[in-house]
Formats: structure tokens, sequence, C-alpha cells
């Protein structure tokens, strides 16, 4: 799984149409949200760092909702935007949060457990387990 990281607002309209994850690394505006959901008709998940979504307004959270976009808190610890402008969460991770569950480890003991592992968010996590994992 990729997540594309974007780190201004000029990249925005740079981005392809089939980008389905995105993490922005800056303050989006509202009118940032509605480019990126333009530019992005197949998004499905945008993860912002913590200390942005306290601060992202109700009207930019609520059209993601509309638009069937689920909005992530979480961080990419670790990854260089000049290496790579992608963050991938390995299959390796994939796969353990699979075998977590199918174990019968509870969903809320899994997220922790590859949380303190991998050092992915909380929100990542869950949106792994129900979109790959549960699916």
């Amino acid at each position: 799984m990729k997540l594309r990281v974007v780190s201004s607002k000029r990249e925005i309209s740079d981005l392809g149409r089939n980008e389905q994850i995105v993490h922005l690394a800056f303050r989006a505006s509202n009118m940032d949200v509605m480019g990126l959901v333009q530019s992005c008709p197949r998004l499905r998940a945008v993860q912002i760092p913590p200390s942005y979504h306290e601060t992202m307004s109700k009207a930019a959270q609520q059209f993601l909702e509309i638009q069937g976009v689920q909005l992530l808190k979480g961080d990419v610890w670790g990854h260089r935007k000049d290496i790579d402008e992608y963050y991938t969460v390995s299959d390796k991770v994939i796969k353990r949060i699979s075998g977590l569950i199918s174990e019968g480890t509870s969903i809320d003991d899994t997220v922790k457990k590859v949380q303190r592992e991998t050092k992915l968010s909380e929100d990542l996590i869950r949106y792994i387990l129900k979109e790959q994992v549960l699916a």
C-alpha cells in the first residue's frame, strides 16, 4: 500500500488521477482540499498530521465525508520525500495485521501491537484492517 506524500499546495495539480491515498504534509485550506478531490477522483483516504487535524475546518472535513473520502490522523515517520514521493506500507506489515486477526486477536489489541511495532498511526492501521484485511 502506498501513500502519496504531498508537501505543498503546488503539488496538488501534479497528482495523478489514480491516487487513492494521500498524506498532506502541509496545512491544507478548504480550496486545497477541493483541488485535491478534483485532481484525484479515485481518492479514498487523506492522512494529515494530528496537529493539523485540530485546525482543519469542519467544512473541509464534511466535504471529504460527502465525497466518500476518509480523513485519517497520522504521520509518515522517517519518510524522505527527496528519495521517494510515496510512503510505502510493506506487505509484511499487512500480513502481520492479517495474521493477528486470524489468530483471534481483537481489533483494538491488533492496532496497539502493530502501532508499537511499526509506528503507523492508529487511523491508518484501522483503515488497512477495514479495506484490505476484513474486506
